[in-house]
């Protein structure tokens, strides 16, 4: 008797703003239609993304979506209780969720942060320090949402007010304090080793050993620097066109797809694309 084959089983791990988001109206719409496709087809949808796990809240209601995520640039995934038959090695319970932390807490960076302030304080601004008011101004965000942003548990963005040049001896600065600074789409993110690339590659060994039947294969997409350690360490790596910033730069990636649209019109050109017309 043949074996049977080995079924695929495709994991979308996706940055947000300006990825599954619009760089400035912050909609996923032009995404929807593929969205309830891939809900439709048991393909999980995972945000890996800077934002908080008090902002994804309401957004992964928005998109209905009940899978893990990853929040603060790879800081840590977020597992609902239950999504796996037992729960994952190293997790601890947070509220609803099973929780792996790979980052230091917020406070110690801030700590650092104070320290440079002498040296460099009024070339930057950073969210604990900025009033909900700059938030919004340096985000579009709503009120509401700009709250959210706020509730930050492991890293700090920084909003640089100087030109780039003078940037170079702050990020050096912050890395002679074992910070690892990223450049994300509007802000540099302060945070240690961990990554979107790390926490990606623990939460698709978890599903690999859950189901071991079938064949993982994981598609990251990303419009931003702070995407590239995830792009790199994906399957499949899928560079977001953005308004703002030029396209993720790869050296490890070997089999990356470009989309010709910006923001959620080429997330769901990339996904059609790649899931399904390319199996039908």
């Amino acid at each position: 008797m043949n074996k049977p084959s080995t079924q695929q089983q495709y994991l979308i791990y996706t940055d947000m703003d300006g990825t599954l988001l619009d760089h400035n109206t912050y909609s996923f719409a032009p995404a929807q239609c593929t969205l309830k496709a891939l809900h439709k087809n048991n393909t999980p949808v995972i945000p890996n993304t800077s934002k908080t796990c008090a902002e994804l809240a309401a957004m992964r209601d928005d998109m209905a979506l009940q899978t893990p995520f990853i929040v603060e640039n790879g800081a840590a995934v977020y597992i609902p209780l239950g999504h796996f038959e037992t729960q994952p090695p190293d997790t601890v319970i947070r509220e609803q969720y099973w929780v792996k932390e790979f980052a230091l807490p917020r406070m110690h960076w801030l700590n650092h942060l104070q320290t440079l302030k002498p040296q460099f304080s009024k070339l930057f601004k950073h969210f604990h320090t900025m009033t909900l008011a700059e938030i919004q101004s340096a985000t579009g965000l709503s009120e509401q949402n700009a709250k959210l942003a706020q509730q930050r548990e492991y890293g700090e963005p920084i909003l640089w007010l100087d030109e780039a040049v003078s940037k170079e001896p702050f990020i050096k600065a912050l890395q002679a304090k074992g910070a690892k600074p990223i450049q994300g789409g509007r802000f540099l993110h302060l945070s240690g080793e961990s990554n979107k690339g790390q926490a990606m590659q623990w939460l698709t060994t978890i599903y690999q050993q859950a189901t071991p039947d079938s064949q993982i294969i994981s598609i990251a997409l990303g419009d931003g620097q702070n995407d590239i350690a995830m792009l790199e360490a994906a399957d499949i790596a899928v560079r977001i066109a953005s308004p703002v910033n030029p396209l993720p730069h790869l050296n490890k990636a070997t089999n990356v797809y470009t989309s010709n649209e910006q923001g959620p019109k080429g997330w769901a050109e990339a996904i059609e694309h790649i899931v399904f017309k390319q199996h039908q």
